[in-house]
């Protein structure tokens, strides 16, 4: 801490929570949490690994899966060095810079995440509805032009997150409320004006809220299609190659709605209860999506089983 102008304490260190009432146990409470990151890890390294080396999945489905897991990456490595030095060294002190620089990444790697979801929605629609054209609209420079633009468009709209925490003052509180920095916990920390805050912050939850409601619409629209088929067997088989990927949205977005009602809603909850729904937010989804697409895409499956095969022989 560092006294500016004799007025008031400014705060250069945040503490994170753990497990609140169990601090006691967070090294066995470590056990989980690093096995959890580990699976994730390997996980969507493998698919990254398997759509990579093998040239029948350089598809524009699968590519899109690559950013998915790519994505899920960043989730899981963002978070891991606050949770690891919380749970294992009992360390929560973390630096105001190293926090703004966590949020941009957690942020930026989320709105990616649900952008690249938004993509996946609008690619099974157009296989659904018009397979024939496919390929030729979904070519391998256009796949790689949609990422890099979206990319680019996570980025921007997290970039000026940091520089207007940055910008605001410190000087009463330094706990936080959760096992990493989020944008809307930092910020109510401050004691100096953070309306400009508060108003991008809630642009950027619009944001995520759009990709969701697209999503819903490209579903409507697949469902309009796929009740258009005569066959039962054709209507089934259309709508199994969107079960993965209907699974990865609710995974993502339950835990997000789900910790937004209870921030508006249930304000008297347990802090308990908002670190866990917290944590299931940034550990779930890059756990799930890579068991998720294993188990039910054939493709992914069977290659991943061969890997393993060529590597026991």
């Amino acid at each position: 801490m560092s006294i500016i102008n004799t007025s008031y304490v400014e705060i250069t260190t945040f503490f994170l929570v753990g497990m609140p009432g169990l601090e006691y146990a967070h090294i066995w409470i470590s056990i989980p949490i690093c096995s959890m990151y580990l699976i994730a890890i390997l996980g969507n390294c493998t698919i990254l690994f398997i759509i990579k080396t093998e040239p029948s999945l350089h598809e524009p489905m699968y590519y899109f899966l690559s950013m998915l897991a790519m994505s899920d990456l960043g989730l899981s490595l963002s978070s891991l060095p606050t949770m690891l030095s919380i749970f294992l060294f009992n360390a929560p002190e973390i630096s105001s810079n190293a926090c703004f620089a966590q949020e941009f990444f957690i942020h930026g790697f989320s709105v990616l995440e649900s952008s690249v979801l938004l993509i996946m929605s609008f690619d099974r629609f157009l296989a659904i509805h018009n397979p024939l054209r496919y390929t030729s609209i979904l070519t391998t420079v256009r796949v790689a032009q949609i990422g890099i633009v979206f990319s680019f468009k996570s980025m921007i709209l997290v970039l000026p997150f940091p520089f207007t925490l940055r910008s605001l003052r410190y000087c009463k509180k330094n706990q936080l409320s959760h096992s990493y920095c989020l944008h809307q916990d930092v910020m109510k920390l401050a004691c100096s004006d953070n309306r400009i805050d508060v108003i991008y912050g809630f642009f950027g939850a619009l944001c995520l809220m759009v990709d969701f409601i697209l999503i819903a619409v490209s579903y409507t629209l697949i469902l309009k299609t796929v009740l258009g088929i005569a066959s039962k067997k054709e209507q089934l088989k259309a709508l199994n190659t969107c079960v993965s990927h209907i699974c990865a949205v609710i995974i993502f977005y339950l835990p997000i709605i789900n910790l937004a009602v209870v921030h508006r809603f249930a304000r008297h909850v347990s802090p308990l209860i908002n670190v866990l729904m917290a944590n299931v937010l940034l550990l779930v989804p890059p756990l799930m999506n890579p068991i998720v697409y294993c188990v039910k895409t054939k493709q992914i499956r069977v290659r991943v089983v061969a890997k393993l095969c060529q590597r026991k022989m």
